[in-house]
This record gives C-alpha cells, sequence and structure tokens, in this order.
C-alpha cells in the first residue's frame, strides 16, 4: 500500500523538509578544501537537533551517521569521517534526511570543492535536470514510470547537449516516503511511460536520479553501505521529496521561501 497523506500531513512534511533544506545550506556553506566529511556530519546534525528534529540517517539500520557523504567514485551512502578530508577539485555529494513531528524529509546534492573541472559541472547539471524532469512529471493521474521515464529522458538529452555519454545507476533510485523514510513504491530513474501505479493526490516520493562519469555498475565496499562506481568515474546525486497535489508536484524540501 502506497501512503496517501492529508494536506495537513503534507504540510508537517514540508516543515521537516524545510530542516533538510537548511542543513543542506549549512553543509554546503561549510564545504571547503582542509574540511573533513565528519565536520560536515556535525554541521547537519545540530542544524537538525537545533530545529528540534531528529537526524532520519543516524542509528538508520546501523548506519553511524546524520548525513551520507559520497566523495568522487563514491555514489551514495559514504560514511562521513574525520579522516576523510576534503580536497580542491573534489565532488562530493551530500544526502540528508530529517524527522519532525513523525514526518520525514529526504534530500541531497552535489557540491564542488574549490574549482570544478568542466565535466564534473556537466555531470552534477545533468543529474539535477534530470531530477527536475522527473518532479515536472509528478503529477496527479501519471504513472509512477512517467517519472522514471522523464528522468531518462532528460539525461540523454544533457547528454547530447554535453556531447558525453553518462551512466545511469540502476540498482538504487527514489521511493515512498512521509511516516517512514524508505516506503513503497521504489523509484527507478530509467523506463518506459506508462506503468506502475498511478500517482494520487497525497503521495509523496523522494525523487533522486545518480548519474555517472563512466560506468552504471556499481560495488558495495566492504563497510556494508559506501556504494562506488566499478570503474572509479565519479558520480552525482540529486534528491527532492516531492508531493503530489492537486495543482501538481509541490517540493517539500526546497528551501524556506523557495
Amino acid at each position: 500500500m502506497i501512503e496517501i497523506k492529508s494536506a495537513g500531513e503534507l504540510e508537517a512534511m514540508r516543515a521537516a523538509g524545510i530542516v533538510v533544506a537548511r542543513a543542506l545550506a549549512e553543509v554546503t556553506a561549510a564545504a571547503k578544501a582542509g574540511v573533513s566529511t565528519g565536520e560536515l556530519d556535525e554541521v547537519a546534525e545540530q542544524v537538525i537537533r537545533d530545529a528540534g528534529a531528529v537526524p532520519s540517517f543516524l542509528g538508520y539500520h546501523g548506519f553511524p551517521a546524520s548525513i551520507c557523504a559520497s566523495v568522487n567514485e563514491q555514489i551514495v551512502h559514504g560514511i562521513p569521517s574525520r579522516d576523510q578530508v576534503l580536497a580542491d577539485g573534489d565532488l562530493v555529494s551530500v544526502d540528508c534526511g530529517a524527522i519532525l513531528d513523525g514526518w520525514h524529509g529526504d534530500s541531497a546534492v552535489t557540491l564542488h570543492v574549490g574549482e570544478a573541472g568542466e565535466a564534473d559541472r556537466q555531470l552534477s547539471a545533468a543529474t539535477k535536470l534530470s531530477m527536475e524532469a522527473g518532479i515536472a512529471a509528478a503529477v496527479a493521474g501519471a504513472k509512477l514510470s512517467d517519472v522514471s521515464h522523464a528522468i531518462e529522458r532528460a539525461t540523454h538529452a544533457a547528454e547530447r547537449e554535453h556531447g558525453r555519454r553518462y551512466g545511469i545507476v540502476r540498482e538504487y533510485g527514489g521511493h515512498g516516503i512521509g511516516t517512514s523514510m524508505h516506503m513503497d513504491p521504489f523509484l527507478p530513474n530509467h523506463g518506459k511511460p506508462g506503468r506502475g501505479p498511478k500517482l494520487r493526490v497525497g503521495m509523496a516520493i523522494a525523487i533522486e536520479p545518480m548519474l555517472t562519469l563512466g560506468t552504471e555498475e556499481t560495488l558495495e565496499l566492504d563497510d556494508g553501505w559506501t556504494v562506488v562506481t566499478t570503474d572509479g568515474s565519479r558520480a552525482a546525486h540529486w534528491e527532492h521529496t516531492v508531493a503530489i497535489t492537486e495543482s501538481g508536484p509541490w517540493v517539500l524540501t526546497a528551501p524556506e521561501g523557495a
């Protein structure tokens, strides 16, 4: 069963989403050469707790931190560490979640440390644009795979524009969200349109494409969490929590006032 929220419950999710947006804004400001991913984790946790919320990730199936910080060839689920110090040229995807009054928000951004190379800039831009295309397709009456198809089409459009191929990570994708962080349905980042459950007002989904500069193949490291590209190519990850409403998609994790 896919959870359906009332208008008031979506407002509560928006409040959680604002907390996540604030945490990611503070992490973005702090992400500089010489700063560790462990320090970024502390920044995010402080923002979340100051808002009276709880980090979604901390303790989730044993995960030891409040954010996932995935650097360069790491795609998702990177574990922050004081030993992992950022350097100029690094590409860092930061995934963050918060629980406020029992409701979850989940969002991710990809950050450039110092000067970004053209390939990294294009990779991140393509991933963000693919997410935005998925968001635009998340309307009442559409089928779930219409969102997947929109993400894939936007990725291929970016490939044509940038003159390069991107790997669409297929083993990981978006998901339902609400009273739990990961709920039905699973949302692939590729696929044919017109398939899967119909999107209904009150549903909420996390839309999160992950693209690479090379392979689609992934490998989970021995820490049981960190997922990397098998060829060492860099990866980007963007995510928003989105509600299906009568007036169109509502980005619940957008910055306050956006």
